[in-house]
């Protein structure tokens, strides 16, 4: 009887942690990489936030021996959400406006239906249609009021997000399906680990500019810590969570409620003016998140 009450509590706090947390990250993120390349710190993030895992996995005596399969399992999810999925897409914004990558990043839901149906057969239900296009709609209103600023290498850039989206909504279907690690602490800790190597190895063959912690300020200091600390370790694992106990497209809102989420904290933060039209794609967005929740569970 008191299972079920702290077993959706937990989603909720999931749910809070990559809506929240992650948007946040957003703001971090702007100040990290004004020092930091953007792969180079994407590597520590994902390499210091596992480590930790790891240590704290062995002060609570859980196990770390996993199966091969679970190994490789680990090493594929780490590449597809760490290395490609969120490491090409930052390397991207070099030719892209931040905007428009957002807008790109918004099709990530309809990805994650357009997969499941080809890959499984999954029946696209029409709430969650209209969630997604809702979701692209306030997106495109959230991105377009300043314009979208595209030159002659754009192309380049447009493609190779709207590849790392398809790798993030893929991996996102392998991990709820795939043969991990039961504890979801030690599967994120192994994905962070292997991921962020691999993202220092693309670094290295980028060669990007690498820094070390003692040479950045202050206020990056920080960042890069909040980014370890609740970025990665929590809303990761909470990410990890959420794949396995409900629907992936219900995941997959995150792409929604994180600029919203990034837009305020803008806001408060740093002063930056909200207009009409970013109130009402905010709202626009959220209504496409309240669609594609009210689907029944996968439970």
């Amino acid at each position: 009887m008191n299972k079920m009450p702290r077993y959706k509590l937990l989603i909720v706090l999931a749910f809070f942690a990559i809506y929240v947390i992650w948007g946040s990250t957003y703001l971090l993120n702007k100040i990290a990489v004004s020092e930091i390349a953007p792969l180079l710190l994407a590597a520590y993030r994902f390499i210091s936030a596992g480590i930790i895992v790891v240590i704290i996995a062995l002060l609570l005596k859980l196990k770390l021996q996993i199966t091969k399969r679970q190994l490789i399992n680990c090493v594929i999810a780490g590449f597809l959400f760490l290395t490609y999925g969120n490491g090409i897409f930052v390397w991207a914004l070099k030719y892209v406006d931040s905007g428009f990558a957002a807008l790109e990043a918004a099709t990530q839901p309809l990805f994650v239906i357009l997969l499941m149906r080809v890959l499984y057969g999954v029946k696209m239900a029409p709430k969650s249609i209209l969630g997604v296009f809702l979701g692209i709609v306030g997106m495109f209103l959230l991105v377009y009021q300043d314009g979208l600023e595209l030159n002659e290498n754009s192309i380049i850039g447009i493609l190779m997000i709207l590849s790392a989206v398809i790798s993030w909504s893929y991996g996102s279907i392998f991990v709820s399906k795939a043969d991990l690690p039961s504890n979801f602490f030690v599967s994120t800790a192994y994905q962070m680990i292997f991921g962020g190597l691999m993202l220092l190895l693309l670094s290295l063959a980028v060669n990007e500019t690498w820094s070390t912690p003692v040479f950045w300020s202050y206020n990056v200091q920080a960042s890069m810590i909040l980014l370890v600390i609740f970025g990665s370790i929590v809303a990761f694992t909470a990410f990890n969570y959420l794949l396995k106990v409900v629907s992936t497209e219900k995941v997959a809102t995150s792409a929604y409620v994180n600029p919203v989420i990034a837009l305020l904290l803008g806001w408060y933060v740093l002063g930056e003016h909200i207009s009409i039209q970013s109130l009402v794609a905010a709202a626009i967005l959220l209504t496409g998140v309240y669609f594609i929740n009210s689907n029944k569970p996968k439970i």
